[in-house]
């Protein structure tokens, strides 16, 4: 699944919005942000977390942390942060490339509240290299997700 699916979940549901592909790569925040010459906040990073036992999706600032305090207000629980192994499998995106588009199955998707800060955020596209430019709004949009408040 990886950008061929992001490829095909824009052409499906945003055809106006293009996976742009970079030859350096993208995997950590800062060489996005430099790679797409934006703030290293207006990185999307896209965090793949276990709940009990449900596999959820937190996209928050490039330079946000998650707050476990916050995060146990809202889930009841502590963070567990997938292993390297597993993201891969349950996202269907690389590490360095996991985003909310073009997933082989649903997840729930959650938006921190401080990628509002910005008009426009830089999320991978399910490769180490691609990513997309989009409105924090229209991410969530489109990914229906739910906007909430668990980073620092």
């Amino acid at each position: 699944m990886t950008v061929a699916s992001v490829k095909a979940f824009f052409s499906d549901h945003a055809p106006d919005i293009e996976v742009i592909e970079l030859d350096v790569s993208t995997a950590t925040v800062g060489e996005a942000a430099a790679g797409h010459n934006v703030e290293p906040g207006q990185i999307a990073k896209t965090l793949a977390i276990r709940i009990a036992e449900e596999i959820v999706l937190v996209v928050a600032k490039g330079t946000s942390r998650l707050d476990n305090k916050k995060f146990k207000a809202m889930f009841s629980t502590k963070p567990r942060m997938l292993g390297l192994d597993e993201v891969e499998r349950e996202t269907s995106h690389p590490v360095g490339g996991v985003c909310p588009f073009g997933l082989a199955r649903p997840l729930k998707i959650y938006c921190d509240i401080a990628l509002r800060d910005y008009d426009e955020v830089v999320p991978a596209a399910g490769g180490t290299k691609a990513a997309v430019r989009i409105s924090p709004m229209r991410m969530a949009e489109l990914t229906n997700a739910e906007w909430i408040d668990v980073c620092e």
